[in-house]
């Protein structure tokens, strides 16, 4: 017997761990994402890196999950997977403009962010393990 491949699940596990760990990450270290904001807008290498691997993973995510109007998660993740496109355009076409509104961003409310990373992880670890029976 074959298990259907559940694109929405896997996708919004993945995800949702990358997030809780960066968001873990971020409250341990105060600040790091600042650091590593600093570095891609000083390294036209790594923002084209960032950018590329951006879109590469918005894509994959955007072409995996279809758009089914009953099925809430795999709207979602196809949104998402088109946000992460469109953020990606923006790194590779104006990551010196989009960088610096991030810095200004992060200066005031990091703790904020990494709070909120964490919780849309969780969330979405939540919606992807509730497929799993």
């Amino acid at each position: 017997m074959t298990v259907p491949f559940d694109a929405p699940a896997w996708s919004s596990l993945l995800l949702g761990l990358a997030a809780l760990s960066a968001g873990i990450g971020a409250l341990r270290k105060p600040g790091i994402w600042r650091t590593m904001i600093d570095e891609v807008n000083g390294s036209p290498a790594l923002q084209f890196l960032c950018g590329l691997l951006e879109m590469l993973i918005g894509g994959i995510i955007y072409l995996a999950n279809p758009w089914v109007p009953s099925d809430v998660l795999s709207c979602l993740m196809k949104a998402l997977g088109g946000l992460m496109m469109i953020e990606a355009i923006a790194i590779l076409a104006f990551c010196d403009i989009y960088t610096q509104m991030w810095l200004r961003s992060l200066a005031n409310m990091h703790r904020g962010w990494a709070i909120t990373t964490v919780v849309f992880g969780l969330a979405l670890n939540v919606a992807g393990a509730m497929r799993f029976n």
